[in-house]
């Protein structure tokens, strides 16, 4: 290998590193070990581990929900555990009709016409949805809302910045925690779309109505992202609040937390900008004999035509954990979703009153939520949540100042139907001591 690319020694082919970066001896890796002396390893090391916290009331993007244990069961089959891209529907029928039911959820949760085969996750959604807005409308401004999640809003303007993609963000109103009033102002013909997300990263539910209304008036198209997608058993849908495009996170139906990922994006839209929508299209038609089958139906990405006519550079959708969302949804059904939306709401409302009460601690945004809230308290956030932490196995939250320097004492809580009423009544007394 050396010879063929014209060098003499190892040492040639990394001279590019510095000498003194250069490891100069021997790696010091141990002898092999017996599966039984490395079992016992592991369980050592593990055993180091710091105690888990007792209670956790951290959200903003990622949600602990309860997973029914047939989702795991179900997606561990061996059938969908090397799932591949079902181009083939002759042997790919099962990941095709998957694929189809979690499209048919999609359309039902958000209220749109149609659905792609999923995202990577809710960020890149976003961010394809505003290129998508973009395309329709053959306009190049797109206005955010100020309360979209600050991470989302990075993704998006890593896409767009060589787009040709006028992005703009707006404040949010500091006393509603919702969309600037200021949004009209800046609305014209040139505006392609406006973002919102509701609940947005506050947990501040914003008046989507109102929004579209300004929107389709200036002739741009609304999208709405959402990260909690538990509120979509509880809200009004998108779609009936007169949104174009709906994007959102599906980790909360049935999928870990997992440190961050793999996640699942969803996408809706309606019907007739079909053509337009990112990623892949699972369709059902009928053989001679009349069989329903289920086909990869649209697929208008760079894999399969022309670079510069792609709505897309995604390859692929997240078959597995759609799988995994399908499956809890299907499992769950109408009723268990709405049990679940309503515990989290009501469960918050508790939690945000009993916090309102303790001197010191107050709410700053007069907004309806669903079970995120804001909390200032009388001193910086981050030195709160670390004593909850050390001292009572509390994860509080998140600080806002590591988005939003101006809000050093202000923290964004989370409350689902896996924070029973002593968690939360421990969350209190922890901040009443403290």
């Amino acid at each position: 290998m050396l010879k063929q690319i014209g060098l003499n020694s190892v040492a040639e082919l990394f001279h590019s590193i510095p000498e003194e970066l250069r490891l100069q001896r021997q790696l010091e890796t141990p002898a092999a070990l017996s599966e039984i002396e490395l079992i016992a390893g592991f369980e050592r090391m593990a055993a180091r581990n710091s105690a888990a916290y007792r209670s956790s009331f951290l959200g903003a993007g990622v949600y602990s929900h309860y997973i029914p244990t047939i989702v795991d069961h179900l997606i561990s089959r061996s059938e969908f555990f090397t799932a591949y891209t079902p181009y083939q529907p002759e042997i790919s029928q099962g990941t095709l009709q998957v694929i189809f039911e979690f499209q048919t959820l999609v359309c039902q949760l958000t209220g749109m016409e149609v659905a792609n085969a999923s995202m990577y996750d809710g960020s890149t959604a976003l961010a394809e949805a505003v290129l998508m807005a973009e395309r329709v409308t053959n306009r190049s401004k797109v206005i955010a809302c100020g309360a979209i999640h600050p991470e989302y809003l990075e993704v998006v303007r890593t896409y767009v910045q060589h787009a040709g993609i006028d992005f703009e963000q707006l404040d949010f109103d500091s006393t509603t925690g919702q969309a600037s009033t200021s949004l009209a102002a800046i609305l014209d013909d040139k505006t392609a779309a406006i973002v919102v997300q509701s609940p947005n990263f506050f947990g501040c539910v914003e008046d989507v109505s109102a929004l579209a209304e300004k929107a389709h008036a200036a002739g741009a198209l609304l999208i709405v992202a959402v990260t909690e997608a538990a509120s979509l058993a509880l809200l009004k849908s998108p779609g009936a609040c007169g949104a174009d495009i709906v994007i959102a996170e599906g980790q909360s139906f049935g999928v870990p937390l997992s440190f961050g990922g793999p996640y699942v994006g969803l996408f809706a839209t309606r019907e007739k900008f079909a053509r337009q929508i990112p990623g892949r299209l699972v369709g059902q038609a009928y053989d001679k004999q009349g069989r329903r089958g289920f086909v990869l139906t649209l697929a208008t990405r760079e894999q399969h035509i022309k670079r510069e006519k792609a709505t897309s550079n995604i390859c692929t959708n997240e078959g597995l954990i759609a799988l995994a969302a399908t499956v809890y949804l299907e499992t769950m059904g109408r009723r268990g979703l709405q049990e679940v939306a309503e515990q989290c709401a009501q469960k918050a409302a508790y939690a945000a009153r009993r916090i309102a009460g303790i001197e010191g601690f107050s709410l700053p945004f007069s907004a309806p939520r669903f079970n995120e809230f804001v909390v200032r308290g009388p001193g910086p956030a981050r030195k709160l949540l670390d004593r909850l932490a050390k001292g009572n196995e509390i994860n509080g939250g998140l600080a806002l100042s590591r988005y939003f320097s101006d809000r050093p004492n202000d923290f964004l809580v989370c409350v689902t139907e896996l924070n029973s009423r002593t968690e939360i009544d421990a969350l209190i007394e922890a901040l009443t001591v403290g």
